[in-house]
């Protein structure tokens, strides 16, 4: 039973450390609406931008890089970088 303990501590940790990991996706802008900070690709994927976001160029059928995490229901951006 002593050694169960730890163990079972140790997997709730690790699952809920690779639940906060980042994801990475990538692909072409189809909306994007500054004033309701979010971002949708080609592919369908939406993503809410953090409050203090600052947009570096974002244009609708421009290519972007977007790091993100699940939030609840949401995917919360953390970064989008610009493909060239």
């Amino acid at each position: 039973m002593r050694t169960l303990v730890p163990v079972a501590i140790a997997t709730l940790l690790a699952t809920s450390a690779f639940a906060a990991t980042l994801q990475q996706s990538s692909g072409t802008v189809r909306l994007y609406d500054h004033k309701a900070m979010t971002l949708q690709l080609a592919d369908g994927e939406s993503f809410m931008l953090p409050a203090n976001f600052k947009d570096p160029g974002i244009k609708v059928g421009g290519h972007v890089a977007v790091s993100w995490e699940k939030s609840g229901l949401d995917n919360m951006a953390r970064s989008v970088t610009l493909i060239k």
